[in-house]
């Protein structure tokens, strides 16, 4: 829903210094969250660590605070994810994907 999207954003957002990123883009769709995040590479854990922190304190923050997340879900994230570095291609380009994808 709308509210858990808007819920989701700030809590990403609030956890910015406390995690060591900063958040270029971001987008909600129904099933999945597209990230773009500063991240230093010399970051202890790096950006695994950063992500699998990001998601469980907004699984365990918006379970709490939202009751239907937890009776019609076992869990809130899986444990997939997929990083890439924007080394590849322009950091331009990822963000008009992340753009493209918003329906939220």
């Amino acid at each position: 829903t709308e509210d858990i999207a808007s819920r989701l954003k700030s809590l990403i957002m609030e956890k910015q210094s406390e995690y060591q990123y900063d958040v270029l883009d971001m987008n909600i769709v129904l099933d999945h969250v597209h990230l773009l995040l500063d991240v230093n590479p010399r970051n202890t854990g790096g950006i695994f660590r950063i992500v699998n922190n990001i998601k469980g304190y907004t699984s365990h923050i918006l379970r709490k605070e939202f009751s239907d997340l937890r009776s019609r879900l076992p869990t809130l994230w899986t444990r997939s994810k997929f990083i890439s570095s924007v080394d590849s291609v322009s950091l331009e380009v990822v963000k008009k994907y992340i753009e493209a994808q918003k329906t939220i």
